[in-house]
Formats: C-alpha cells, sequence, structure tokens
C-alpha cells in the first residue's frame, strides 16, 4: 500500500451477482462469505441500476480531499468527480490514460463494498471462521482471512483479517500487505446505513479515533 490514503485495493472486477432471492434453505446452506454478504443486502444488488458515493479520509479535524464517483454496474461505465473536472470511461474499454484513475475507483468501491466483494472475487481464498479477539475493540468475534493471489490484480497476494458479528456484519478488518503477518492496517465499520435495502458502513475509524475513512453522498438507485 502506498499510502493511508490509497488505502485497501481490491483485485478483481465485479463477476457475477445471483439473479434470484435465496430461499429459506439456501440461506441455511450457505457458505459463510454469502451469509456475510446476504447480511449486507446482497440479494438487492440484481436490481442496482447506478451507485453513487464520495469517499474521504479526514485525519483529526482536517478534513482529506475527496473521491466522488457514480457507476454503473450494469454497463461497466463510471465517472470520476474531483475538484479539477470528471473523466468518463467503461471499464470493458479501458486504456493506458483511465489506469490510475481506475485503481482509485477499485480502492473506493472495495472499502464502500467489501461484503459483496466475498461473493464477486470468486478466485480469492476464504479460510474457515474462527473465535479470535478483534483489534480496536477486544471483543471476541467471528473471523475469516480473504487471501487474494500473487498473480493479477492492481495488488496481488494482499490478506484481510474480516471480523463479523453472530449477525455476519462486518465490525472490523485487518489489511495485511503481501499476506505478511503483521497488520498494515486495522480499521472499524461503523455507522451503517440502509441505502434501499443495502446496508454501507459510512465510517472506517483507527484506534484512537483520530482517523476516519467515511463516506458521504451515497445513493444506489434500483431499476424501475
Amino acid at each position: 500500500m502506498k499510502s493511508l490514503y490509497l488505502g485497501l485495493i481490491c483485485l478483481l472486477l465485479v463477476s457475477a451477482c445471483k439473479s434470484e432471492t435465496p430461499t429459506t434453505e439456501e440461506i441455511k446452506d450457505a457458505t459463510i462469505a454469502e451469509k456475510i454478504a446476504n447480511a449486507h443486502g446482497f440479494e438487492n444488488w440484481k436490481n442496482v441500476e447506478e451507485v453513487k458515493f464520495t469517499f474521504q479520509v479526514d485525519r483529526d479535524t482536517i478534513k482529506g480531499s475527496s473521491r466522488s464517483w457514480t457507476w454503473s454496474p450494469k454497463k461497466g461505465s463510471v465517472i470520476f468527480e474531483a475538484n479539477y473536472g470528471s473523466i468518463e470511461y467503461t471499464r470493458s474499454q479501458m486504456d493506458s490514460t483511465h489506469v490510475g484513475t481506475d485503481k482509485g475507483f477499485i480502492n473506493d468501491k472495495f472499502w464502500l463494498l467489501v461484503p459483496f466483494q466475498l461473493i464477486w472475487d470468486a478466485s480469492a481464498k476464504i479460510s474457515e471462521s474462527k473465535k479470535a479477539e478483534a483489534p480496536i475493540s477486544k471483543d471476541e468475534l467471528n473471523m475469516i482471512t480473504l487471501l487474494y493471489s500473487n498473480e493479477g490484480g492492481y495488488t496481488p497476494g494482499d490478506a484481510y483479517d474480516i471480523f463479523y458479528s453472530d449477525d455476519y456484519l462486518i465490525k472490523e478488518w485487518v489489511f495485511r500487505k503481501s499476506n505478511t503477518e503483521e497488520p498494515t492496517m486495522a480499521t472499524t465499520f461503523e455507522n451503517y446505513k440502509n441505502y434501499n435495502g443495502i446496508k454501507i458502513a459510512t465510517d472506517h475509524k483507527m484506534a484512537g479515533g483520530n482517523w476516519n475513512l467515511n463516506f458521504t453522498d451515497v445513493s444506489i438507485t434500483l431499476n424501475k
């Protein structure tokens, strides 16, 4: 990770979503990844037409620079807006001029929708769940590790220890660059808000509370 502002960068683009709302029996037999995704509203993703959000990192009382995105997942189109102007591109038709912008989008979208990445990033490995002490709250929570392969993507080989409650909502996580044993970053998942059935943690704070990666201006538009 080159800077705290860029933060965590995910490996793969959205690949597929379930086409139907899961039945009670399917939920019972679902994997841990599916249960976490469904607890955050994954069953509603099939109806999403557009996602808008602003990504920002604040330190102490200083507001960080923001990055605003408009994403149409079915079309694969992305609009990036910053103080100096806007950039629009389609992820399936990118050229080299879009790579830097796309890295920012993948990073910011990963933070926003990490519960769904557990489903979308099919090539990543997910460990068995176990009980573990969360790094910030020190609460005993459930934990899985999401490990990306050493090939492909913008930052291959990274690992994420994800701590979630018994209702499958993510509460904290640890990012470990290149799967090192020592944590690179740990933050909370808090201030959850519901956007048309999709639950998003809008604040991610480090221990001490003087660093907060947050989302504002979030809107999720469904099919009419």
